[in-house]
Order: C-alpha cells, then structure tokens, then sequence
C-alpha cells in the first residue's frame, strides 16, 4: 500500500492577473518541472498555517491564503500526493527562489506552455478555463 502524502500549493496571483510558476531544482525530485510553490503539511498544521509557512521558507515572502482552489491525488511510483492548492495573495516582500532554479511570472493562458508536474497538471488546466 503506497503511503499518501498531504501537500499544499500555493496559485499565488499579482496585480496584472499573473500567476507564479517554481521551476524545481535539478536536485529535487521531479527536477527541471514546473510546479505550484508549496510543501508538506504537517501534522500539526491546518492548510493555511501549512501555506504560509511553506511559501515563507521556499520563497522568503508572506501571504496570506484566501481559499482552497482544487484539491486532486496523483499516483507516483512510489507515493500517493494529494495536492491541495490555495489561491493566495503576497502580503509581503518578493518571492525569492532558494529552493528553485526560477521563478516566473505568467499569464494563466500561458500557463499550459511549460512543463508541469504530473500533480499539478489537473490545477493548471482548471486555472486556464477560469476567467481572471
């Protein structure tokens, strides 16, 4: 029985209707595909306290998170995912890629022209039909 892992993600959107998209490190898992930026929950933790504290440490920023936006499990080899992303907003500072090799600002018709990673694809494809 593969282990499922609770992660959150966060569709951080600026005042031109762009969305921030992480492009993993070649020493992540996954590396060199795009994702959501985002981590673990833990056990401790509700969503939004898990967004938060993830966006702070990847991205050196705060946000705030103002709803859950899709919620999926993807199958890996090994492990289960359930993604859970939250529309969010930066309250403050810039994001600042630390653990990613880029991160890019793009608008969501655009969104479809990289590489995603297969648990965030299915996100991806409902942020492109939904109207800004």
């Amino acid at each position: 029985m593969k282990k499922t892992i609770k992660v959150v993600g966060a569709i951080i959107e600026n005042d031109n209707n762009e969305i921030l998209c992480a492009l993993r490190s070649p020493e992540m898992t996954l590396p060199n595909q795009w994702e959501f930026p985002g981590g673990k929950v833990e056990s401790n933790e509700n969503l939004d306290q898990a967004i938060v504290r993830e966006i702070y440490e990847e991205l050196g920023c705060y946000i705030e998170s103002k709803e859950v936006f899709y919620d999926t499990n993807y199958e890996y080899d090994k492990i289960i995912v359930n993604l859970i992303t939250l529309k969010c907003k930066i309250k403050s500072g810039s994001p600042t890629a630390s653990e990613h090799s880029k991160l890019i600002w793009l608008k969501r018709e655009n969104l479809k022209s990289l590489i995603w990673a297969p648990a965030d694809i299915s996100a991806v494809d409902k942020l492109v039909e939904e109207k800004a």
